[in-house]
């Protein structure tokens, strides 16, 4: 099985919704899966921009982040054995938008599936090399049983969807 189809078979037994979509047909995915109001870090895709959608706030400021229920990010890498996605500390804020929100939609780049904690372990210390300062790498919603009971977004989003992007 390829990286992407293990990534998604991970993501279906962690009842996380995803999406395959093309760079073309980005825009009619988001239009689905995005729960207004949104904020958003920059996507870093070649040959798409969020700044043409008036439904999300880049640059979000904190009480836009206390509002918003979606918060839109790219990650990568992605951890196919897991289903997780790393999201990386940037000056866009793409932590606290993939933290704050009820709702966190995690854009991926297919060529940024890896097969394993292993590989991505040795993409991000690479990247830790080259001055990234700080990553989260998130499996499905937050979640704890510290006090009892399992309760879901108690340090994060109640909700996760993923979006992998074909060709990229």
């Amino acid at each position: 099985m390829s990286s992407v189809g293990s990534f998604t078979a991970s993501l279906s037994e962690l009842d996380v919704p995803w999406t395959r979509s093309t760079v073309d047909a980005l825009d009619g995915v988001l239009d689905d899966v995005l729960a207004p109001p949104t904020v958003a870090a920059p996507l870093g895709l070649d040959g798409y921009s969020l700044t043409d959608r008036s439904d999300v706030t880049l640059d979000p400021t904190p009480g836009d982040l206390d509002g918003a229920t979606t918060g839109l990010t790219a990650a990568g890498p992605a951890i196919a054995d897991y289903g997780s996605v790393v999201v990386r500390a940037d000056a866009a804020g793409s932590e606290p938008v993939s933290l704050y929100c009820e709702r966190h939609v995690a854009v991926v780049a297919e060529s940024a599936v890896l097969p394993s904690m292993r590989a991505a372990i040795g993409e991000l210390g690479d990247a830790i090399r080259d001055g990234l300062t700080g990553a989260v790498v998130a499996t499905g919603p937050s979640a704890t049983a510290d006090m009892g009971e399992l309760v879901y977004g108690a340090h994060g989003p109640t909700e996760v969807h993923v979006v992998v992007v074909e060709g990229r």
